[in-house]
């Protein structure tokens, strides 16, 4: 048999297994709510190749890759015990169990190491949170997609409507078309129908009421059947507390805001922050997608080396907020056409940094570029640390905080030499270090970081929302801290 053939046959092996995989993957989460995880990345709803891949890209942060045979035994395991809701990374898993020198079998460590999510120590299925999104632009769009996506059990979150400004005729199948098909990051993953006389889109089998109204106070959700919701409000229209608790109307419970919130709320980046949460709060901000991209890497740097200043640059796509071609906008710069040119323009990342992170005493500045890309954009943050390092320690620190720490659903890492920005469109973490880019000299540090400002951003809401509504469950093996 030549090396090709015996390529082509391991492959097909790997296919076959991976193909095993799927129903397993796919009644564990709908039957008991647990989410298959290959560190960090969800392998519910994926197909046998990109199960593969997943595997695939265990090399670029572990230095080998991952094979179907190394954790089938695991999964096998899973379906087994007697799980209550949670998210169990089986990567994580057959990496420890590797490491681990006691002679235990498969099952044995399995069963050990996902113990607080078995038995009497499960955490019981709890009734679904409702939904409602405020504003369908682009991140309520994205926020939309993820919130039918993880709706697969039925036990967590639920879009029961969003609230709109009537556009006319024919606006809600526009509406949902838009929903369907979008020109970044692609096709709809499933069914949409529309039903215009109730005003409902049927997304994957989840009925979406749209509501139009111009102003939040002329809004009763319980006459539609919602109760206890959470608002998420991504028109960015208000950013203090007077302005959101418009939105505080019969059904609505909590707001959350997909913008920087002003005066005294709470500027929150899953990861590092959210536990902070109170729970009668009832207003709250995700902060911005660069406070997002850069407060999680400042935190593992300051952790590790201490930082004493920095700075951040951001090489931010174009926005909806920009023109196409030159023409009046109330900001200076953004009124020239987003497509032809780099424009100078504020960020507010570094001022919210204090916000998300008040144990950091270093001074962030920050400034911003727009340039003509639609989407992903990248994060220069430099830094002046407490003590000298090497760029090797730098990086093995932020690879190994990428893959078993609180922060990895964060901090993404890549070793790819040719990486560029579409490669990052639809990552779910909030940055992604480009390990290539990294300098390191002395006490001094410039990482290059990555992030998908639309898909990244979303996910991060989510993650929020997520907490919030009490169907954040615990993740296995449990990250190091």
């Amino acid at each position: 048999m030549t090396v090709n053939d015996d390529s082509f046959t391991n492959w097909k092996h790997r296919e076959e297994i991976a193909e095993s995989m799927i129903p397993m993957i796919g009644k564990l989460h709908r039957e008991r709510d647990v989410t298959v995880l290959l560190h960090s990345r969800s392998l519910v709803n994926k197909s046998v190749v990109s199960i593969l891949k997943t595997h695939r890209f265990a090399r670029q942060i572990a230095g080998a890759e991952l094979s179907v045979t190394e954790t089938l035994p695991f999964l096998e395991t899973l379906t087994t015990l007697d799980l209550g809701p949670s998210q169990i990374d089986i990567g994580m898993l057959a990496a420890t169990y590797k490491a681990d020198d006691r002679g235990l079998s498969v099952a044995e460590f399995t069963a050990e190491a996902v113990a607080g999510a078995t038995g009497g120590d499960k955490i019981e299925r709890r009734e679904g949170r409702d939904v409602v999104l405020y504003g369908f632009g682009r991140i309520g769009r994205l926020v939309a997609r993820l919130l039918i996506e993880k709706a697969g059990s039925g036990n967590g979150l639920r879009l029961r409507a969003i609230v709109v400004r009537g556009g006319g005729d024919q606006d809600i199948v526009k509406r949902a078309s838009l929903l369907r098909r979008d020109s970044i990051h692609g096709q709809f993953q499933g069914t949409i129908t529309i039903d215009e006389d109730s005003s409902t889109i049927v997304a994957n089998g989840n009925a979406i009421k749209v509501i139009y109204a111009d102003d939040p106070a002329s809004v009763d959700y319980t006459a539609y059947g919602i109760k206890d919701a959470i608002l998420i409000d991504n028109t960015g229209k208000w950013r203090d507390r007077e302005g959101l608790s418009k939105h505080l109307r019969p059904g609505i419970d909590k707001v959350v805001l997909t913008a920087p919130g002003k005066g005294d709320v709470p500027n929150i980046v899953h990861g590092v922050n959210h536990d902070t949460i109170k729970p009668d709060e009832r207003i709250l901000s995700c902060a911005s997608c660069t406070t997002n991209a850069i407060v999680p890497p400042l935190k593992a740097m300051d952790d590790e080396f201490g930082v004493r200043r920095g700075h951040v640059e951001t090489v931010h796509s174009f926005t909806n907020d920009q023109n196409l071609l030159d023409n009046y906008h109330k900001s200076e710069r953004r009124g020239r056409s987003a497509p032809l040119n780099m424009v100078i323009t504020e960020t507010g990342a570094a001022s919210a940094v204090a916000k998300a992170l008040p144990d950091l005493k270093a001074r962030i500045t920050g400034s911003s570029i727009r340039v003509p890309v639609p989407d992903v954009s990248i994060a220069i943050l430099n830094l002046q640390m407490a003590r000298e390092t090497t760029r090797e320690e730098v990086l093995d620190h932020l690879r190994e905080v990428s893959l078993t720490s609180p922060l990895k659903r964060q901090i993404d890492f890549t070793t790819a030499p040719d990486a560029v920005s579409s490669d990052f469109i639809g990552s779910r973490h909030a940055s992604i270090v480009d390990a290539g880019a990294t300098k390191v000299e002395g006490d001094n540090a410039i990482l290059y970081l990555w992030y998908d400002n639309e898909f990244g951003y979303s996910c991060q809401v989510i993650r929020v929302v997520q907490h919030v509504s009490g169907v954040e469950y615990p993740t296995y093996p449990a990250p190091a801290v």
